[in-house]
């Protein structure tokens, strides 16, 4: 799954794409990995490690983003790829660990 938010780092504009894998490894549970990207590159985020819950993947992008000056505005959310359905419910539930005060 790829969702795309228009924001700034540091007052300049840029867009931010962030990319799901999900991969089910048994049917009792999955792993997710995500990647921050602004514009074409890829941003180091602070662990590169398999996280069990999609929660703990966008805790991960909130603390990044606090960090580094990052600021989503949450209205620009885009769906910009084909996804499984399960992973667009469990991102909606979650994703409020992107936009913490």
């Amino acid at each position: 799954m790829v969702v795309q938010y228009q924001g700034e780092q540091h007052g300049k504009a840029t867009t931010f794409t962030i990319r799901i894998i999900g991969n089910n490894l048994s049917k009792s549970s999955s792993n997710y990995q995500i990647d921050l990207l602004v514009g074409d590159k890829q941003l180091p985020t602070f662990t590169s490690e398999i996280h069990q819950s999609l929660s703990n993947c966008l805790k991960e992008i909130y603390l990044f983003r606090k960090h580094n000056g990052i600021a989503f505005n949450a209205s620009s959310e885009k769906i910009k790829s084909l996804f499984v359905p399960y992973d667009q419910v469990l991102f909606n539930y979650n994703k409020y660990a992107l936009f913490r005060a």
